[in-house]
């Protein structure tokens, strides 16, 4: 139906401020409150949005500014005389709990600072200490909107270059899809653009040279890099192999792992940018002389705590695994073959080192480069942090992510594929501005990076939307979404880049590029990247990334020694509908992290659907990277979760299956495979019994969060010390999450990560 035209132009909002008049918030908010109780009828929602127009016609002149308590009220009241006593009672709730929601966002951001977006309790504590700028005293000078408003600024000035369109409704464009949650940059974009420091990519990869100062110039960038809050990746198979000939001094190299110490004690002085710790991808390839010594390297979980690493596996030492043949080794320094090993052997230690510690990682690094798009630059000899970026020496990445969960159609019995593909053509756009306006640390990389444009525009919220949809992850259903979203999102983006292309000119480095090979002209020689979206994912109300949730019910130990139980807003939701809310059951369910055992309490067809990732066999693990990995230019940063009662052929047989499915890359996680493991599920905080971490499901919990520890009391610890304790180093909370190399607290937002 058509509304009733309004007389009213303006309302008058709570903190004093004048703003536009839009019918579409009241209409949302009755539907939202009528959904609450079990309302189905979008219609009615809308006749009784027309109603409250109406009667503000009745009682306002064209000229009056009402109060947006004045309009509520109005509702109210609406509700109860037209009979809708349950969305009544929804709506006044709703309003006292944004009221409550209101003071405490002012206690966060100080009085009179209660901003009006839409972010969670939550999420404004990890802005307040992460994002938020501030004075040189400490007191934060911004409020959310401002910071978003900031970075919509500066990315949109890129557009003065172009001369195209108004660079004010680029800006305001941007704006809205943050504000929106619709999207959100890397942290380093939403942490420094804006800002003296200027330096808004997440990830690097660095050369490092087969000489002392190429190795001392790749340390020292390194560390410019992680002060700029950017994560590095290292290929150091350049390095001769330990106890070769050098033939300056006439006496023996140390080799890779020597060297690769060095660089994680520097990482392990820098604070990334005054806000997170640096982090490092240090990979190797497997025909290198000394991969027997890298593969177990970490194994004592005290060495290279700053490094995540990864064998770079050849389509030949595969061949020769499942033919039991030896493979060669090749000395960097002079090319030639210098011995042999046996391929099943050396992939048994891998295999045995990940079943036991979780590293390392496995890149199939002839896969990437068969999907290099710019080949004749050289050849990827190294990912980010978490993999997901694999990038030529000297290239860096910008990211981003597209909020699934606000991309639902009314009735959410589907993908609203309309809006989403705005929010990507949008996105890209921003993404693609951002390599302008960018203050690279140096100037090998400002050349490099310009010269192929790359992005890499990702989703999160993906677990939480198969929730909505009531799709199992573990299903041919969630895999064929998976497939069906990517490539929706990668075509719209190729879409958006060719579009660019026309008006901005392609990549410099098309000329040569696979691109060109196909005859389309491009803006970025690669458009998409899914990362995990810890922190991001946090601020969004969000699931990381593609992961299943880690768990739908967590308890937290607040300060004064009380268990509160939080849940999965979709799972909450659902147990609502179909009365089954019962405080205590969330409580048993946390104790678990699944809803599975409870085959009594908890209806079938809610327990297929709402699987975490414990429930999950590591087939479907790999199988979803895989649906993903299909439609996505880059890489995909996911952990294949494995019980504690998996065996090394278990993993073993996941590594193969990776491999046949064309995944980049893998890294796998066996349940309880660590001395120290953060992430355990069990009983909490009682006298005699174990304390255990309960991981949060990536959505922020709403309520009440440890308050923050001084500054004076923070301690610099590497992450296999946290991980030893268990707990955030910055607000003592156990609501610790491991994933991909990332340590991240889902209480206030602390990161030992790279994302």
């Amino acid at each position: 139906m058509a509304l009733t035209k309004s007389k009213i132009s303006k309302i008058l909002k709570r903190n004093g401020e004048v703003a536009p008049f839009t019918t579409e918030k009241i209409q949302a908010a009755i539907w939202k409150a009528a959904q609450s109780v079990g309302g189905k009828d979008s219609a009615e929602a809308e006749r009784l949005t027309d109603l409250t127009i109406v009667r503000l016609n009745e009682k306002f002149h064209a000229r009056s500014i009402p109060a947006v308590e004045e309009i509520q009220d109005l509702v109210e009241r609406i509700l109860i005389e037209e009979d809708h006593v349950a969305t009544a009672k929804a709506y006044i709730i709703y309003r006292q709990k944004q009221k409550e929601k209101r003071e405490a966002r002012e206690v966060i951001l100080g009085k009179g600072r209660g901003d009006e977006l839409d972010f969670s309790l939550n999420a404004l504590q990890v802005l307040e200490r992460r994002y938020l700028l501030k004075d040189e005293q400490g007191k934060t000078t911004e409020t959310p909107e401002q910071l978003l408003r900031r970075v919509a600024k500066h990315i949109a000035s890129a557009d003065k270059s172009y001369k195209k369109g108004s660079v004010s409704e680029i800006e305001e464009k941007f704006f809205q899809l943050m504000a929106k949650l619709e999207f959100l940059p890397n942290s380093p974009t939403l942490m420094n653009a804006g800002t003296p420091i200027g330096q808004l990519s997440a990830c690097f990869v660095l050369p490092v040279g087969d000489s002392i100062s190429d190795i001392f110039d790749a340390l020292k960038n390194a560390a410019l890099i992680h002060k700029s809050g950017g994560g590095t990746g290292f290929g150091f198979s350049r390095l001769r192999p330990s106890n070769d000939m050098v033939a300056s001094t006439t006496g023996v190299s140390s080799g890779p792992i020597s060297f690769m110490k060095i660089f994680d004690a520097m990482t392990e002085q820098i604070k990334q940018g005054g806000k997170r710790r640096g982090a490092n991808m240090g990979m190797l390839r497997v025909d290198h002389p000394d991969i027997v010594d890298f593969i177990s390297c970490k194994a004592d979980l005290k060495t290279l705590t700053n490094f995540n690493v990864s064998v770079a596996v050849t389509d030949r030492f595969m061949e020769a695994v499942a033919k039991g043949k030896p493979y060669d080794l090749l000395n960097p320094r002079t090319g030639k073959t210098v011995g042999q090993l046996p391929a099943r052997e050396v992939f048994d230690r891998i295999v045995q080192n990940a079943w036991q510690h979780g590293e390392p990682g496995i890149i199939f690094i002839d896969e990437v480069n068969r999907k290099n798009a710019v080949p004749h630059l050289g050849e990827i000899e190294s990912t980010n942090p978490c993999g997901e970026q694999p990038l030529l020496p000297y290239e860096s990445c910008n990211l981003g992510s597209i909020n699934l969960n606000k991309f639902l159609t009314t009735d959410q019995m589907d993908v609203d594929w309309e809006r989403l593909g705005e929010a990507v053509r949008t996105a890209i756009h921003f993404l693609d501005n951002v390599i302008d306006i960018n203050n690279y640390p140096i100037k090998e990389i400002s050349d490099v990076t310009r010269s192929t444009r790359k992005v890499g525009l990702g989703v999160m919220g993906f677990a939480d939307l198969l929730y909505q949809l009531m799709i199992p992850y573990d299903s041919d259903r969630g895999i064929a979404m998976a497939e069906r979203i990517m490539k929706f999102v990668q075509k719209t983006a190729e879409e958006k880049s060719q579009e660019l292309a026309k008006e901005r000119g392609v990549f410099p480095a098309w000329k040569g590029s696979k691109w060109e090979k196909k005859k389309i002209k491009m803006r970025n020689a690669a458009l998409t990247t899914q990362a995990p979206t810890g922190t991001i994912g946090m601020l969004a109300e969000a699931s990381g990334g593609v992961e299943p949730n880690f768990a739908l019910s967590f308890i937290k130990n607040v300060m004064d020694g009380t268990e509160l139980v939080y849940a999965n807003r979709y799972f909450e939701q659902i147990i609502k509908e179909r009365g089954l809310n019962d405080p205590e059951l969330l409580r048993e369910i946390a104790r678990v992290g699944t809803a599975q055992p409870f085959e009594k309490e908890i209806p079938r067809d809610i327990r297929r659907v709402f699987v975490t990732s414990q429930d999950i066999a590591p087939e479907w693990h790999i199988r979803m990277q895989a649906a993903f990995q299909k439609y996505v230019d880059s890489a995909i940063s996911k952990t294949i979760n494995f019980p504690s009662s998996a065996t090394m052929q278990d993993v073993e047989r996941g590594y193969l299956l990776a491999h046949k499915l064309k995944c980049k890359g893998v890294t796998v996680y066996r349940d309880g495979s660590r001395d120290a493991q953060v992430l355990n599920i069990g009983k909490v905080n009682k006298k005699g019994e174990r304390k255990s971490v309960i991981a949060a499901p990536r959505v922020s919990p709403y309520g009440a969060t440890p308050a923050k520890k001084p500054a004076c009391e923070t301690k610099h610890k590497s992450k296999a010390e946290l991980k030893k304790e268990g707990k955030c180093p910055e607000c003592d909370s156990k609501s610790v999450d491991l994933g991909e190399g990332c340590i991240t607290c889902h209480a206030c937002g602390y990161s030992a990560c790279s994302v």
